[in-house]
């Protein structure tokens, strides 16, 4: 059971390179964090809807950090959006798989060293991934959505919304590129974090640099 609250703010008109999106702002009784939802149609009462639920990576969403799929994930799921008109993208701010920018940072030097994303959140004291959907759980709740089709390639995260009595009717691949720097970093989510990735790709690209851009 969700012991805590969400208040959806505000809301306010976005237009974006993707089309026109409606931004929502929500506080919680938990804590201090604001989350967002991006939100194209009328979704209201609607089964089956097109729907994303993304993690803050500043590096990735902002900077277009190449170390991982997060920006091009975000982009990919604005613009499956579009196309079918209607759907939800909910942001929430759990940065670095819910371990904090600081440790994230800190990882990334773990990595540079030779561990892989699991073994450097762990030689930090973290899980692998600390992330909570419970907020999520609740805004899409708010939202008043009947079941969605989830954008993931993580049935964790499938199971975890689930548990939160989100009914995800069908799951959606949300398939990006992979380049030099972020195959180390797919290939972890693959085999350590059972991301429902094409195993037999990056298995090809990690012996050669065909393909890599």
């Amino acid at each position: 059971m969700i012991e805590f609250t969400v208040f959806r703010a505000v809301c306010a008109r976005i237009p974006t390179d993707f089309g026109e999106f409606k931004l929502c702002l929500y506080t919680n009784s938990r804590n201090d964090k604001e989350h967002l939802a991006f939100v194209m149609g009328d979704v209201e009462g609607q089964s089956d809807v097109l729907a994303r639920v993304h993690s803050e990576c500043f590096t990735g969403d902002v900077m277009g950090s190449r170390r991982c799929d997060c920006g091009p994930q975000l982009s990919r799921a604005m613009e499956m959006v579009a196309q079918a008109g209607q759907g939800v993208i909910i942001y929430l701010r759990q940065e670095g798989r819910g371990i904090g920018l600081l440790d994230k940072l800190k990882a990334y030097n773990l990595q540079d060293e030779g561990y892989d994303t699991v073994e450097a959140n762990l030689r930090l004291g973290h899980q692998a991934d600390e992330r909570d959907y419970q907020v999520a759980a609740l805004m899409l709740q708010d939202l008043g959505l009947k079941s969605l089709r989830l954008m993931t390639n993580n049935p964790d995260k499938i199971d975890s919304l689930r548990s939160l009595g989100v009914d995800v009717s069908d799951r959606v691949p949300l398939i990006t590129g992979v380049n030099s720097d972020n195959l180390s970093y797919l290939w972890t989510k693959a085999t350590r974090m059972n991301h429902l990735l094409n195993l037999s790709q990056l298995e090809t690209l990690s012996g050669s640099s065909d393909g890599i851009d």
